[in-house]
């Protein structure tokens, strides 16, 4: 058994809002990175932590996580729709070596992803059934969630339950950082966006088309600084992406959900893709960070960064 990690944000307004011509290179430059990373390891397995933007899980049952013994993607924001390559077997064995542990997890024949889960699959490996996956999905935008703690904890036991798999295992956190789109909240929300919150499957194409249209426009206007929405924080996400780096997760435990957001914006909480994904490459012993990246990118409404890391031993 052997594990290595890459951590990447996700934007469904890449390639349809242009950041200009430096910022695309460097960023592909760092996807390149990335895949050369992932290459040389080599891996049987990807293990997929990752949000949903209300599209696969809604209020109706909403878990903290959940493993997908099976899967499939939606196609939303231009990302390729259907199953994934669930190995059932090892989603199976993580599963109830997790509950095994004493951590409440949920699990699902039939799970549904978006582009939080297919996006980073296509970066990586060019499409989404490139390889067997298990993938773990992490709320980080439906309220109330539980502490931070929570998904360092459920990162370091699957960490466990894929080690016993014995296999060249790839842990993948895809999410992040600071960012702050115009995704509802059912709080605040009228009746008509509460009820889609609450059961919104299966949209018309003219729902979906309208809804990630408002989408696109945000970028723009949030480029223009002429949107509503929370800043960007590069000094949070380096801060956040060097503890990371070092392991220091116990200052990490210690933030409360107010301070994500307060400093980096609603959304900001899917970094606790990267938490979990680093924790289970903790499992393994030190570790070291082979490729950072960083940019802040308003036309992508998203603090952007993109990590790999591999077992020190």
């Amino acid at each position: 058994m052997s594990l290595a990690l890459c951590t990447t944000s996700h934007s469904p307004l890449m390639g349809v809002n242009d950041p200009g011509e430096q910022t695309t290179a460097v960023v592909e430059a760092s996807f390149a990175a990335a895949r050369r990373f992932v290459s040389d390891f080599d891996p049987e397995l990807v293990l997929l932590f990752g949000p949903d933007h209300y599209n696969g899980f809604f209020y109706d049952m909403m878990p903290p996580f959940c493993v997908g013994t099976g899967a499939r993607s939606i196609g939303d924001y231009g990302t390729a729709a259907g199953a994934l390559p669930v190995d059932r077997d090892a989603a199976y064995a993580v599963v109830r070596d997790v509950l095994g542990e004493g951590i409440d997890l949920a699990y699902s024949e039939r799970m549904y992803v978006d582009h939080g889960m297919a996006q980073p699959l296509e970066i990586l490996f060019g499409r989404i059934d490139a390889l067997p996956v298990v993938p773990v999905f992490v709320n980080s935008v439906a309220e109330p969630l539980g502490p931070v703690s929570r998904a360092r904890r459920l990162g370091e036991s699957i960490g466990r339950a894929v080690a016993g798999l014995d296999r060249r295992v790839l842990i993948v956190g895809s999410g992040g950082l600071s960012h702050d789109p115009p995704v509802p909240r059912m709080q605040d929300a009228p009746p008509e966006v509460a009820e889609r919150l609450i059961d919104g499957r299966n949209p018309t194409p003219e729902q979906r088309a309208a809804r990630e249209q408002r989408v696109f426009d945000t970028g723009v206007a949030f480029a223009a600084g002429e949107a509503s929405i929370a800043p960007l924080n590069p000094e949070w996400d380096r801060h956040l992406m060097g503890l990371l780096a070092a392991g220091d997760f116990d200052e990490i435990d210690s933030w409360s959900n107010e301070e994500f957001v307060e400093k980096a914006g609603h959304s900001s909480h899917e970094v606790r893709t990267w938490i979990a994904a680093y924790a289970a490459l903790s499992t393994a012993g030190p570790y070291r960070v082979e490729t950072s990246f960083y940019r802040p990118i308003p036309e992508w409404i998203a603090g952007f960064g993109v990590t790999t890391a591999a077992s020190a031993a």
